[in-house]
């Protein structure tokens, strides 16, 4: 019995003892089970914040993805459009190099075309003046007539009213008429003054430039033309060049011989068609290059 009194204070004894064990226990277990599900709740919050961020770093790493993709292809057409622009570039800078060597070559040849023309203007000048200073020497028949076309075309040509084409065909044709004057056979009915200052009507014939005589109506004056030429003379009395050129000038030599007088008649009758049509000589000595004794 005593064994059993003791059991059962033994068992009083814990259960006065273990009692609020067990209540504080199950508190203990109620909060942590509270605990737990906050801890569940905030774990199935957290992984549905774990996931939409998941979600949210695929859509952004999808955009970078794409935003890459598109900078990259973006970069690759732009690139391509530089090549494309360069290219264009080299080539328009081609093309104006080409036009600018054209240019130039243009430019060259225009420069090269002026310079001829003005190199031709005077020559055509030059060989104006030449052929002005020859008429000027020549015989003494339309004389003022003929010199003046040629001073009028050297006057145009240094002013420049004619071009050189014009020019050009002026001075074939001056030259053509003063080649036909030298080669055509003429007679004038004119008055004529004579060494002596007598002013008579006369017969003029002239034969190409080298023969120019003449005879009175009645046939009883004769004459013919000669060439003087002499040294220039200095006006204020300085010495003249000695390549200076002759002064030109013409005279009648009215003192003919009786065939010289027979020669002139003769052919004034074949040129007026008193004779019949036929070859004349006329003396050397009627010739107009002739010295005058």
């Amino acid at each position: 019995m005593p064994v059993c009194k003791k059991a059962l204070l033994t068992f009083l004894f814990a259960a006065f003892f273990v009692g609020p064990v067990f209540a504080d226990v199950e508190s203990d277990i109620k909060d942590l089970q509270l605990e737990k599900e906050k801890l569940n709740a905030d774990i199935k919050k957290l992984s549905k914040q774990i996931t939409a961020t998941d979600s949210m770093i695929k859509a952004d790493n999808a955009r970078y993805k794409t935003l890459q993709d598109r900078y990259k292809s973006d970069k690759e057409r732009r690139s391509a459009e530089i090549d494309s622009l360069n290219a264009k570039i080299r080539n328009v800078a081609a093309q104006l190099q080409d036009e600018r060597n054209k240019q130039a070559r243009a430019k060259n040849r225009s420069d090269n075309v002026k310079a001829k023309r003005k190199a031709m203007n005077t020559m055509l000048v030059q060989i104006s003046k030449q052929l002005e200073k020859q008429i000027s020497q020549t015989l003494p028949w339309d004389l003022e007539t003929r010199l003046e076309r040629a001073k009028s075309l050297s006057r145009d040509i240094e002013s420049g009213n004619a071009s050189e084409e014009e020019a050009f065909s002026r001075l074939k044709s001056l030259i053509a008429e003063e080649t036909r004057f030298g080669d055509e056979v003429a007679i004038i009915n004119s008055p004529l003054t004579r060494k002596n200052g007598e002013l008579i009507n006369a017969q003029i014939l002239r034969i190409g430039n080298q023969w120019m005589v003449y005879s009175d109506d009645n046939g009883t004056v004769y004459g013919a033309l000669i060439r003087k030429a002499a040294k220039p003379e200095a006006a204020d009395g300085k010495n003249v060049a000695k390549d200076a050129p002759a002064v030109i000038t013409y005279e009648w030599n009215e003192d003919l011989n009786l065939a010289e007088r027979e020669a002139i008649r003769f052919a004034l009758d074949v040129k007026q068609a008193k004779k019949p049509p036929q070859m004349v000589t006329l003396p050397v000595s009627l010739s107009v290059v002739k010295e005058a004794e």
